[in-house]
């Protein structure tokens, strides 16, 4: 019993409700300080402090001081995946008015995961090239094809430098909301970088929603063959 690993531990950290809505936020990434994660998880500066010095005791976030403020991230992609494992078999959200019915259909549409594309756009790419032929899907992870990589290249992506990431290439995860797989890892960061570059989706304040953008809409139909 006491050489196990404590799960406990893990999930008290997690089953609190203010530290699982700072958590859910931080899916988004980015770095956000106290202030902006109180204000995402409807709580108190003060006691989103307290939580926030938890999280990082338990090496679910890291902090970085800059100056006056503190920024706080999700600790690694580890962590990322078994958020979105527990989001995938968790209930929805009771919607109680229509703002939280308008942010949960925005996410549902189009999200960031941690650091690549989720909901039904990220779902639709994901399924368009594996029908294409870029993509061969197994049981853990995606397989690119030869010619996946010539078009991920024709796309813009330098393909050698993502392949030495010290992570998955290709990874498969699993939608939330959709419940289908999404394309994860170095790829999956290399192409929502890369929309991004392009214009192809801007992000929602205060939320991991991403807007598609007019350029976005005639560019996934014309290099993705997706409308959404």
């Amino acid at each position: 019993m006491g050489v196990n690993p404590n799960i406990a531990e893990v999930v008290s950290l997690m089953g609190e409700s203010s530290r699982a809505a700072i958590l859910t936020s931080l899916m988004d990434g980015r770095f956000h300080t106290a202030t902006e994660l109180a204000n995402m998880a409807g709580i108190k500066p003060q006691t989103a402090s307290f939580h926030l010095a938890k999280l990082v005791g338990g090496e679910f976030v890291t902090v970085e001081k800059h100056g006056r403020f503190r920024y706080y991230q999700l600790a690694n992609q580890e962590i990322a995946s078994m958020l979105e494992s527990f989001l995938s078999v968790s209930q929805p959200p009771e919607v109680r008015s229509l703002r939280q019915s308008s942010q949960a259909k925005a996410l549902q549409h189009a999200r960031t995961c941690y650091d690549h594309l989720a909901g039904t756009l990220g779902v639709k790419l994901t399924e368009s090239m594996v029908n294409f032929g870029y993509l061969e899907k197994k049981e853990q992870s995606f397989i690119m094809t030869t010619k996946g990589e010539q078009f991920f290249m024709d796309f813009g992506l330098d393909i050698r430098e993502l392949k030495k990431k010290r992570r998955s290439f290709s990874r498969v995860c699993l939608d939330w909301s959709e419940r289908h797989h999404h394309l994860a890892g170095a790829l999956g960061h290399g192409l929502v970088e890369r929309f991004f570059e392009l214009e192809w989706i801007v992000r929602k304040p205060s939320t991991r929603a991403v807007s598609i953008t007019e350029k976005g809409q005639t560019g996934f139909e014309k290099h993705f063959h997706v409308s959404i």
